[in-house]
């Protein structure tokens, strides 16, 4: 029986082959860890979270919400586990990052049709009747990054990454902090909690400053000594993860329209919003690990421990993790790729997660996921097929293989990358802002629905998905 092969065990990685192996083929996995680590992983587990524990918002009033609940009725491996691990983070999806890898690897490491291979892959294997999914994620091998370079006729685009620091729940001084979710906007109703202790007060901490507070952290955060980049790079950052230097750099207000925007978060003992706000997520199921939301740096970690303790609740702050830095690598897909995340020079041959050119924990597992199902067909000799453009995981793709080569960065899934509702004749289009984003969603789950009810979203499966072990 042919098989799929899939070079990378990451989110992207791990989720095709789960899809695969789930459409009744053999899979064979390849992680090169930890034989051959990598500068930001720190254990040899799949789908290991070395950026933010967030997949950032669950209702379908996002269109990252709208994914996650389409991965779900597609089976998502990903999404079953990050249900699963989930820890309180408002209205987003946030997870115990420990927990959470455990499971995906327990559930591909016991699966019967898959093997995980530990070690490097230096070079693309030749065209073959077996598919190929190139999974590697940012930090793909020097050597096997050429072979995709000169594969796909190009160097390789990148940019920089930088990831938050992280702090031991005990050292923060709650005297200075207050726990609330922005606009008391929590995923709460009327079924009850939805993830982890909930008292009530709001899944985040808060560190508020005055005027004068925020002040010296800003003086003291552009005068600190930034981490070297190699001389022969071009520092470039995506745009959705710039480190907050970066962005301090822009003007001495811009943190304040940013990450430490103090809106719908007022001070309990004045009433009133702070000057400005540091937000604390909860980064385990415990609650003994905070991350700072957006605080993404590239600081020395000597002056990440002077910079940061000027925020007020941190100045005792011990860190389990200083935030750093490190380079992604994306192909520039719109040349590259077809919306099956095949190549259009290979038909055996896939991309899927960041190096496909995608942004984001959930869009790489997407991207994995119809990856993994059309491996599958086409290991079956059936054909590819790709979601309706209408839904989410179908938009994503088509912008992959569709944006403009010239300007391409990895993106992020959004409704202005979906069709607009008024693409269909006779369309109604609400007024109402809130409306016309769940008007996006509704149409999205009916148009997938109806993709898996007509036998597309199905045709490599075979069987029923097997559950993730608690």
């Amino acid at each position: 029986m042919t098989h799929v092969r899939i070079i990378g065990g990451g989110l992207a990685g791990s989720e095709a082959a789960w899809q695969a192996a789930s459409a009744g083929v053999q899979v064979v996995l390849h992680e090169m860890r930890p034989v051959r680590p990598t500068a930001v992983h720190k254990t040899d587990r799949l789908a290991e979270l070395v950026c933010s524990n967030s997949f950032r918002g669950d209702k379908l009033d996002n269109a990252v919400g709208v994914l996650k609940e389409e991965m779900r009725r597609l089976g998502s491996l990903v999404m079953r586990a990050a249900d699963q691990a989930r820890v309180p983070a408002g209205a987003a999806l946030a997870v115990d990052r420990e927990r959470f890898s455990s499971l995906i690897t327990e559930a591909v490491t016991t699966h019967p049709l898959i093997e995980v291979v530990r070690g490097e892959v230096p070079r693309l294997p030749e065209p073959a009747d077996s598919p190929l999914i190139i999974a590697t994620g940012p930090l793909t091998s020097e050597s096997l990054s050429a072979e995709i370079a000169a594969l796909v006729g190009s160097t390789h685009l990148y940019f920089y990454d930088a990831i938050s620091p992280i702090v031991l729940a005990e050292s923060i001084d709650r005297s200075k902090v207050f726990r609330a979710s922005r606009w008391d906007r929590s995923l709460r109703g009327p079924e009850g909690q939805a993830c982890g202790v909930d008292d009530g007060e709001g899944d985040y901490l808060n560190c508020p400053f005055t005027a004068d507070e925020y002040a010296r952290f800003y003086d003291a955060l552009m005068s600190a000594e930034k981490a070297p980049l190699h001389e022969f790079d071009d520092p470039r950052f995506f745009e959705g993860c710039l480190p907050i230097e970066v962005m301090a750099a822009r003007g001495v207000d811009t943190l304040r329209f940013g990450p430490m925007k103090p809106v719908g978060l007022p001070v309990p003992r004045t009433g009133r919003d702070a000057y400005a706000i540091v937000q604390l997520r909860q980064d385990d199921l415990a609650g003994d690990h905070y991350s700072l939301v957006g605080f993404q740096t590239q600081m020395k970690w000597g002056e990440q421990a002077r910079v940061l303790k000027l925020i007020p609740g941190l100045e005792n702050a011990e860190f389990v993790r200083f935030g750093m830095i490190h380079r992604n690598t994306y192909i520039n897909g719109p040349t590259v790729l077809r919306p099956t995340w095949q190549t259009r020079t290979r038909d055996d041959l896939f991309f899927a997660g960041q190096i496909s050119g995608v942004e984001g924990y959930v869009e790489s597992a997407a991207s994995g996921l119809i990856a993994g199902r059309n491996a599958a067909a086409v290991a079956k000799g059936l054909p590819p097929s790709e979601p309706p453009r209408e839904t989410a995981i179908g938009a994503l793709g088509f912008y992959v293989s569709h944006a403009n080569p010239r300007h391409y960065e990895p993106t992020n899934i959004t409704f202005g990358i979906m069709p607009p509702l008024a693409s269909r004749p006779g369309a109604r289009v609400p007024r109402n802002k809130g409306d016309r984003k769940l008007a996006y969603a509704d149409r999205a789950l009916s148009a997938l629905d109806g993709w898996i009810a007509g036998g597309s979203a199905s045709a490599a499966s075979a069987g029923q998905v097997p559950a993730v072990a608690p």
